[in-house]
């Protein structure tokens, strides 16, 4: 029996974390059908990481919550499929517990690992603890943390069939859209490297060495809530508690005290290196490696030093 995967695009790409997902259901053992919307790019790379089989509405074009429920829940009929995987995004969050609800399918959101048996590890109390859920209805629903199973390329194909079911009319219209990373900068949630600044970094005029260190690891910039709050920078750049949740490879903390609420939307990163004046700051608990300096001597050092190291090799 086929497992459904939903996978997201964006502009006909598909999403990091939607490879993941596809990665995540073919490591489960079953065959994997793939459904997406939009225009894409022949399996859109879906058959790469284990999808047997894409199904495409090529008709849906916004991100309707109402209208890809229906294209899942038809699709997951149509194969027959009782276990459906998503992406813990923003999209699979809006998704996943309609197509468990309609589907009375039981639902475990922001899964971790693979299951092991008949349970499924997943993170609880913002990270602080694991909880392992078992599904006893027939049919499940698995939502997939980014970053936390990684990809496995298998170099295959799929073959792409077009949707032929009705979704009925969007109750969604997009007037306009406005890409967060119009530089083509890698967004926050599928980040592997990650460099954030918080207050200390003293003024929006003094982030350029922020950015400076992030270009070259090739990372994507972010920072503290109160920094988005009194406009240094953009608030899709907040991570955190009430903002992104992440779980890159490495994540470097800037001038960040390392507030309850910060550390709950990292604390997944595999490696947190914090920069801080304040050897008592709390970060310093939760890092792996930390510097007690100012940001302003210590990071430029750290770029020429990157500088210097892939100049070398």
């Amino acid at each position: 029996m086929p497992t459904l995967v939903f996978a997201d695009n964006i502009g006909g790409k598909i999403t990091k974390s939607s490879l993941e997902a596809v990665s995540y259901a073919a490591s489960m053992g079953d065959e994997v059908v793939a459904v997406t919307y939009g225009n894409i790019d022949g399996d859109g790379g879906l058959g790469n990481y284990g999808a047997k089989k894409v199904i495409v509405a090529s008709g849906v074009t916004t991100q309707d919550s109402q209208q890809l429920t229906k294209l899942v829940v038809q699709a997951s009929t149509s194969v027959g499929a009782n276990t459906i995987v998503f992406s813990h995004d923003n999209t699979g969050k809006s998704i996943a517990p309609r197509v468990a609800a309609r589907l009375d399918a039981g639902l475990v959101a922001g899964a971790t690992a693979l299951p092991a048996g008949d349970e499924i590890k997943k993170n609880v109390f913002s990270g602080k603890a694991m909880a392992y859920v078992k599904v006893n209805t027939d049919k499940k629903v698995i939502s997939v943390l980014p970053n936390s199973v990684g990809l496995k390329a298998t170099g295959g194909s799929a073959e792409v069939e077009s949707f032929s079911g009705d979704l009925g009319n969007a109750g969604v219209k997009v007037i306009e859209f406005k890409p967060t990373s119009a530089d083509g900068a890698i967004p926050l949630p599928e980040a592997e490297l990650v460099v954030s600044a918080g207050r200390g970094m003293k003024g929006p005029e003094n982030w350029g060495i922020v950015e400076d260190l992030a270009n070259v690891l090739g990372a994507t910039t972010a920072c503290s809530r109160p920094v988005a709050d009194i406009g240094w920078r953009p608030h899709h750049e907040h991570v955190g508690q009430t903002g992104v949740a992440i779980r890159p490879n490495l994540y470097i903390a800037i001038g960040i005290s390392g507030a309850i609420q910060h550390l709950a939307g990292v604390n997944g990163s595999k490696v947190i290196v914090v920069i801080n004046t304040d050897p008592e700051a709390p970060f310093f608990k939760a890092a792996d490696y930390g510097i007690v300096g100012d940001a302003f001597e210590v990071v430029p050092k750290l770029t020429e030093a990157f500088k210097a190291f892939q100049a070398a090799h």
